[in-house]
């Protein structure tokens, strides 16, 4: 199963101010896969420690930080024989033994020819907990569920990946009817690695909803199992009412349908202990359209996306049939499932921070505002072809906007002011601006 981040892993290894990389990403995002593939085809050993429920290592990391001492208990733990030349040393779990992420700060310090990846299921967490972390002294790469193109690639389409890469609009419209079947796939199945290999394998969409609402349990039993007591009733709440306030019209959350009189102060906690795992991205409104566009956050109002499309559909009992054949029951939740589409597409192909934009009156509201290179980039999401964008066509006028996308069913099309850019090519809209 490729994976994009290969890449940039590949330019980590080769980097002459590398430092220790710590892989992010929510639980079963395929970090561990990513880790192993890596070492196993672009290094000649790879010595894999795995820290959780490892006692070995939590004595081995409770002593000082002698480098020497440490690499000759990994060589032990792994038996595997570390040589900095040629050898991915993996750090899997390490949230479970905080000093070991405090030692990060040391090799690169100290010994930073070894080449090591740390990462955790719910490192964003502890590095929030008051873990000792190597502030400046590691570099990070987050890892995401599988985007569109790489959902393409699993199904062995790789030809057709490269003709979306290579930006030639005629022969992608050629290719339109059957970008649109596997987008509707994807709308169902998403891109947590263990489900997209489960479709592969059966081509079977019950035995995909049943791996969906499995890693759903495993995500709730981690609420009893590492939350706070006291806050876990309330990270229930706050994720199960996701898809409700997505529902809307108007998708800002709004605590006050959590609970009738629910506060903010009271599900602060909560949202930061989702947004820490990676299960939850917090897009929030800006006010203005200057640069930079986070100087203009309003922190007050913001909306909340799932990390991933499919398991949104499987939380909101959306069957396979209602998406595949377009049931009439679909049309009214089909836009939050296409904004959470474009959201994790733009997470996992581009860098740029994301927004959203309303007009103080609540008159337009605008799906997205990113920043590419120097231009404000307004973004418009329909999730049919419909071609009307009032809102963007207001937000255009009022900041006279250079680009302006409109994201849609409908094919390429570059019109006076606007962009059309088909949602199946949403995830490489920094190349097709550029261009």
């Amino acid at each position: 199963m490729y994976r994009k981040k290969i890449d940039d892993l590949i330019k980590w290894k080769n980097s002459n101010t590398r430092k220790p990389l710590i892989l992010r990403g929510a639980r079963q995002v395929g970090k561990t896969w990513l880790m192993k593939e890596f070492g196993k085809n672009y290094y000649e050993k790879c010595a894999y420690i795995n820290f959780d429920d490892n006692s070995r290592m939590e004595e081995l990391f409770s002593g000082d930080f002698d480098i020497d001492r440490i690499i000759q208990g990994l060589k032990i733990e792994s038996n595997v024989n570390i040589e900095p030349e040629n050898t991915l040393i993996i750090f899997d779990e390490v949230q479970e033994t905080p000093k070991a992420l405090t030692a990060l700060k040391y090799f690169y310090e100290k010994a930073n020819q070894y080449h090591i990846i740390a990462a955790g299921s719910l490192l964003g967490v502890a590095m929030h907990e008051g873990t000792s972390f190597p502030v400046g002294k590691v570099d990070f790469l987050d890892l995401y569920p599988l985007s569109f193109y790489e959902f393409l690639q699993a199904l062995g389409e790789e030809q057709l990946v490269e003709l979306i890469q290579k930006n030639d609009f005629q022969l992608i419209t050629v290719f339109a009817d059957k970008l649109k079947q596997y987008l509707k796939q994807y709308f169902y199945i998403g891109g947590m690695p263990e489900v997209v290999a489960s479709y592969i394998e059966n081509k079977d969409f019950n035995e995909v909803r049943r791996k969906q609402e499995i890693l759903l349990q495993a995500y709730e039993q981690d609420f009893s199992k590492h939350a706070p007591n006291s806050v876990v009733p309330r990270i229930r709440q706050l994720w199960n009412n996701i898809p409700t306030q997505l529902a809307k019209e108007n998708k800002k959350f709004i605590y006050g349908l959590i609970k009738e009189g629910a506060r903010a102060r009271e599900y602060e906690l909560a949202l930061s202990w989702l947004i820490d795992c990676g299960l939850v991205y917090q897009i929030n409104r800006v006010n203005d359209c200057k640069v930079p566009l986070s100087a203009y956050q309003d922190f007050s109002a913001f909306k909340l996306y799932l990390l991933d499309v499919g398991l949104l559909c499987a939380m909101s009992k959306i069957d396979a049939t209602t998406i595949l054949e377009e049931n009439e029951i679909f049309v009214e939740f089909k836009g939050a499932l296409t904004e959470q589409f474009v959201l994790t597409e733009l997470k996992s192909n581009t860098t740029f921070p994301i927004f959203y934009w309303s007009a103080e009156k609540g008159i337009a509201e605008l799906d997205y505002l990113v920043q590419i290179g120097r231009y404000n980039v307004p973004i418009e999401v329909k999730s049919s072809e419909n071609l009307q964008a009032k809102s963007l066509k207001v937000f255009a006028q009022k900041y006279n906007t250079k680009i302006n996308v409109r994201t849609s069913m409908s094919d390429y099309k570059v019109e006076d002011w606007l962009i059309n850019i088909p949602l199946y090519l949403i995830g490489n809209i920094e190349n097709i601006i550029k261009s």
